[in-house]
């Protein structure tokens, strides 16, 4: 499969470059550089993100998506300056649903969507990162759930937080507001792989490489299906799973996967 190459862009979405994206041998690399607010979640960054992810999502070269920030701080959550009392309720309502709209956005990308931390996630930024499919970081990184400190509790970072890390550490995080380490972390969940500064982007290379040596088509029912399931009881979910496996073996992919495995062969994947 041959990949397109393209150097770092500023987004073409909306009227402020809050991200760079580029593509380069499958990977979407989307880069938030929003240093002066650190990175936060304003609602033109998260039109930026959830854009981004989608369009990605609709082009086949694309197959994985990396999502990570300049600076010091992947992302310290929702920008204030949006949810002035002054601005009242419906202006707040906005915000969230457009914060709802992106964490969906990553859900329903038919590719990997992949958090690389490499400092301070907090409160939004850190519901960000557990939303991902798959998230990375460094050893100098931080996460946490300070809302309730400044008279708002992370109600929907808990969200995510709740469906990947073990209760009491979730609500640690949401009642104390205290950040855990990325060594805590990784220990609950909330990431995937903890590497050094120096081997960041190899450890993600790794990662990337070994899903992009798969099928396309094949990834994106097995996600698809993961995301639903879940919603489950354990019954249905066999039931449905054992379905998925039927409508999996009959792609083409699958097909080509069957007999590549008892031919001996590399698989030649369609899409």
């Amino acid at each position: 499969m041959a990949f397109r190459t393209t150097s770092y862009l500023l987004s073409k979405f909306g009227t402020q470059n809050l991200t760079k994206v580029s593509l380069l041998n499958g990977v979407q690399n989307v880069i938030m550089c929003d240093s002066k607010t650190r990175n936060s979640l304003s609602t033109p960054m998260m039109d930026n993100l959830i854009n981004s992810i989608r369009e990605g999502g609709l082009n086949d070269e694309v197959r994985v998506i990396v999502l990570s920030s300049e600076g010091p701080v992947f992302s310290a959550g929702h920008n204030f300056k949006e949810l002035l009392p002054e601005l009242g309720r419906k202006e707040h309502e906005k915000v969230f649903n457009k914060c709802a709209e992106l964490m969906m956005s990553i859900v329903e990308s038919p590719v990997p969507v992949i958090a690389k931390i490499n400092g301070v996630a907090a409160a939004a930024g850190c519901q960000l990162v557990a939303q991902c499919d798959m998230a990375i970081c460094t050893t100098k990184s931080s996460f946490s759930t300070p809302g309730a400190t400044f008279g708002i509790f992370c109600s929907t970072p808990g969200i995510p937080l709740a469906r990947c890390v073990p209760k009491m550490n979730a609500l640690q995080m949401l009642f104390t507001g205290l950040p855990i380490s990325a060594q805590e972390a990784k220990q609950i969940g909330l990431v995937s792989k903890l590497s050094t500064e120096e081997s960041l982007q190899d450890d993600l290379d790794v990662i990337t490489s070994a899903i992009i040596s798969k099928s396309r088509a094949v990834i994106e029912l097995g996600k698809r299906f993961y995301y639903k399931q879940i919603q489950f009881d354990l019954k249905s979910a066999y039931e449905m799973g054992g379905t998925t496996m039927v409508d999996n073996i009959n792609l083409p992919d699958g097909q080509e996967g069957v007999k590549s495995f008892i031919e001996k062969r590399k698989a030649k994947w369609v899409k």
